[in-house]
């Protein structure tokens, strides 16, 4: 470890940009992670923040973004199926929303029946300080600066119809660069032109004696029509769209199999720098007696201080570059495991830099050192 470290710090400039290269890729790895993790949640947000178990949709619907409306007829069938014992609805659409100044611009428009869930953000949900009227619109406060609204209540216009922004909440964003507005699934009907026995989203809770599989076998046989989909089958299907479909996330892994890239070519030149320009010391030590086992830790162990050290320095970065990012885009989110799990890919990174550099240090010949 001793003889390692003397070796890495003797050009302490090769040693810096060794672990700036580190830091780097940790960087990256990690920003580029906490993207991918907030941009999955986000897909499936307002799926995984409902408490029933089953989701019916029209078919072929790919995300929860792209519903369309179902005949009055598919939530009566579907509350008369043996285990279902209560039903919701949920619609999502665009909206032209006319701000308190007369500019307009598209919305996201949801709207829910009170029932959905604690989690789902709804109007008169218990537990809310106040009680809000029936006429009610929520909205993000990540979106507070594309709503323009200065004073709560504000009277608006969603596709012509006034509405009254009453409330702001917290932590359910837009991903897709547009402004969420919630109200109750009577309000959006009306605003989106739909008739009020019309569902987008049909929402089935499973009683405890039953199987959820079971009874959605029951409900594929008896509307073929539509797609019957478990919570967690339609909250995976909407982020498999938004990641692979679109190719969002493709970008997101591309950047930080980028950063491994960038931070892995860094070092290993660096490694091999350093095992080059101190090969003689190799060759002494193996003139000496030493076995290749201790010549390729040596090695590796240079490899190691260098990930250990810039792995270090790029936590300390990320952390409030992260922090500032969550301030811009309010979907980014860091689980506390995805720094940790870093420090692998960090450790491999520098193991394999060192390959080259191990089979230097290995095939040395012990004689060369009489010959220096």
């Amino acid at each position: 470890m001793k003889l390692a470290w003397q070796n890495i710090i003797h050009d302490r400039v090769r040693f810096l940009c060794s672990v700036l290269g580190v830091s780097f890729a940790v960087v990256l790895m990690v920003f580029q992670g906490s993207l991918l993790v907030g941009f999955l949640q986000a897909a499936s947000r307002l799926i995984d923040a409902s408490d029933f178990d089953i989701w019916i949709t029209a078919r072929g619907v790919p995300a929860f973004e792209f519903g369309a409306t179902l005949e009055s007829r598919v939530r009566e069938i579907a509350a008369g199926v043996p285990g279902v014992v209560e039903t919701g609805r949920v619609s999502m659409a665009f909206a032209v929303y006319r701000k308190p100044n007369g500019k307009q611009q598209i919305i996201g428009l949801v709207g829910a029946d009170p029932n959905i869930g604690k989690r789902f953000p709804v109007p008169g949900l218990p537990g809310l300080a106040e009680v809000p009227s029936p006429d009610a619109v929520l909205y993000d406060e990540s979106n507070r600066d594309q709503i323009e609204v200065t004073a709560l209540p504000a009277e608006v216009e969603i596709n012509r119809h006034r509405a009254i922004i009453e409330r702001q909440i917290k932590g359910f964003g837009s991903f897709l660069g547009l402004s969420y507005l919630f109200t109750s699934y009577r309000n959006a009907a009306r605003y989106l032109g739909f008739g009020p026995e019309e569902a987008m989203y049909i929402l089935l809770r499973v009683g405890s004696g039953y199987s959820v599989s079971d009874v959605q076998q029951s409900l594929r046989r008896r509307l073929p029509e539509v797609d019957v989909l478990t919570r967690q089958e339609f909250a995976h299907k909407s982020r498999v769209y938004w990641m692979i479909k679109t190719g969002a996330g493709g970008a997101i892994l591309t950047g930080a199999v980028l950063g491994f890239l960038v931070g892995l070519v860094v070092v290993s030149q660096t490694i091999y720098a350093n095992t080059m320009e101190n090969i003689e010391e190799y060759a002494t030590l193996k003139a000496l007696g030493a076995s290749r086992t201790f010549v390729a830790r040596i090695v590796i162990t240079q490899a190691l201080i260098c990930s250990t050290v810039g792995g270090i320095l790029g936590l300390l970065v990320v952390v409030p570059l992260v922090d500032y990012a969550r301030s811009l885009i309010s979907w980014v989110y860091t689980p506390w495991w995805l720094p940790v799990a870093m420090v692998v890919p960090s450790l491999l990174m520098c193991s394999l830099a060192s390959i080259a550099s191990v089979r230097s240090a290995l095939t040395v010949e012990p004689g060369r050192v009489f010959r220096a």
